[in-house]
């Protein structure tokens, strides 16, 4: 254990990461026991956020044993047709739903780079209710100070898997606000409300370079069945759309396996 510990009781800390460690017991509860946490704990205490376009909520809850804050948010928008900074969008959505769809699908994948989000209602309105990364910083902010990790290879190939996974959901809100480090210089995924588009072809092929070998392996095993898990927060349209950008996105690294070797392209991603 080190310095990213944070206490909230004598037999209860917290890593950085979401995953609980009791050190009296020295169990290490599963995610679905995060989940019922985060479903079931009393809100003591809620204020908004003024980063993001979204009205998100910070939230702090209490099971009577630990406390730990949540981000909430429960934008729901739908507008067939949307005028943003990137131009104009058809058949746009910004919905909370997309968050919990990304934390399902990180677990498909099995990334272990999307804070736990469920489903709750807030004060009689559903929500995505997410897991808090405490000791962390956005990376709007590491830019500023001109920070970098300490191990560059370790941080690219975090770098090269929020890519693809952008890829994949079809993300168009990846800002430098939504992409959190901690102190383990580990990267976190947050904030998916403008993601899972119907599209079929993939936004921006150029942001692919290389990939974790065995985020590649999952993404081969996706079908209809595997992401239904991600419904009802996701429409068959969504998955139709979702499962031809994986299509692609094999293709192309298929290609350049053939082309450049499997080395040069693959790599084994150490786990977090």
């Amino acid at each position: 254990m080190n310095s990213v510990l944070r206490k909230f009781s004598p037999a209860v800390v917290l890593l950085a990461a979401p995953v609980l460690f009791c050190a009296e017991i020295g169990t290490k509860p599963t995610y679905e026991q995060i989940e019922q946490f985060l479903q079931t704990a009393k809100i003591v205490k809620m204020k908004d956020l003024s980063t993001g376009v979204t009205n998100s909520r910070r939230a702090t809850l209490s099971d009577g044993t630990m406390q730990h804050d949540a981000h909430v948010q429960s934008i729901d928008e739908s507008k067939a047709k949307f005028e943003g900074s990137a131009g104009t969008e058809i058949n746009f959505r910004d919905t909370w739903k997309f968050n919990v769809a990304a934390y399902r699908l990180g677990r498909i994948l099995e990334l272990d780079m999307i804070p736990p989000s469920i489903e709750r209602k807030v004060n009689g309105t559903s929500c995505a209710v997410s897991w808090w990364i405490d000791n962390s910083m956005m990376e709007i902010d590491r830019k500023k100070k001109g920070l970098a990790s300490p191990d560059r290879d370790a941080w690219n190939r975090e770098m090269y898997i929020v890519r693809v996974f952008d890829q994949l959901i079809f993300n168009t809100d990846r800002t430098l606000q939504n992409l959190l480090i901690d102190l383990d210089w580990r990267i976190w995924m947050i904030d998916h409300t403008r993601a899972f588009r119907l599209y079929t072809t993939l936004r921006e092929q150029k942001n692919l370079e290389l990939c974790d070998r065995k985020l590649l392996a999952k993404l081969r095993t996706l079908d209809t069945k595997t992401l239904s898990a991600l419904k009802p927060y996701v429409y068959d349209g969504e998955i139709k759309g979702m499962l031809g950008r994986r299509d692609k996105i094999v293709k192309f690294f298929d290609a350049q396996i053939a082309q450049k070797g499997e080395e040069a392209i693959l790599y084994d991603r150490p786990a977090r």
